[in-house]
């Protein structure tokens, strides 16, 4: 989405640039997981429900465990929407690629690429489930049924008019959530992120980008 010169007759800005997460994968794990064990986390700002309800998962959790879980999902959520916008480092990947398996700096440098996660933080158990498995297999297939068959066709081109405003005043990534209904956010100071219902509809679309102005 970016030329070094102008091209005659391209409505596009050339020295536009707009990074597209609409498979956010931290995000997408916090979003089965609190409906699949049942978790009502408490905060602002919070996602709606998802669109597609997962089944629930198999294990059944305790209050206590539930309780404790939802309190980490809230934190989780904030911390890693937020580092889900921020500016992408490629010199990071660039190095990660450099690293040996067994060197003692490639965890910490993998983490600063993939940002905080429910495994980090209490394992990889919970998605060790049916459940999970079957949503991730149905949210690919929609997600790549539902993609533009052209770029001139992509939510972006459509509606251009709205997003160079938004640009202008600083939006660099747009981050999608396959949640209900409209829910848009500024995460930090160069993302949005909207559910993906808002991104295929030109005027809830329009409405969320010219918030960011």
């Amino acid at each position: 989405m970016r030329s070094v010169n102008p091209i005659p007759g391209n409505p596009w800005p050339h020295d536009m640039v707009i990074r597209i997460e609409d498979r956010p994968s931290t995000l997408q794990e916090l979003l089965w997981l609190r409906e699949a064990y049942s978790l009502h986390p408490a905060g602002d700002d919070l996602p709606p429900l998802l669109v597609r309800t997962p089944a629930p998962a198999a294990t059944v959790l305790d209050q206590e465990t539930r309780t404790q879980w939802a309190s980490v999902w809230s934190g989780l959520w904030h911390e890693a929407s937020a580092h889900a916008g921020r500016e992408q480092d490629r010199d990071e990947v660039a190095r990660l690629l450099t690293m040996a398996p067994g060197d003692p700096d490639r965890a910490g440098l993998l983490h600063e690429i993939v940002g905080p996660t429910w495994r980090d933080e209490m394992g990889d158990e919970a998605f060790d489930d049916q459940s999970y498995d079957d949503w991730q297999q149905r949210s690919t297939d929609e997600h790549v049924a539902g993609r533009p068959d052209a770029l001139k066709n992509s939510p972006e081109h459509r509606d251009l008019e709205a997003l160079i405003p938004a640009w202008r005043a600083g939006l660099t990534t747009i981050i999608t959530i396959p949640c209900q209904g409209e829910h848009t956010r500024r995460v930090g100071d160069n993302a949005l992120l909207v559910t993906a219902g808002t991104r295929a509809d030109s005027v809830a679309y329009r409405r969320a980008l010219s918030s960011f102005t």
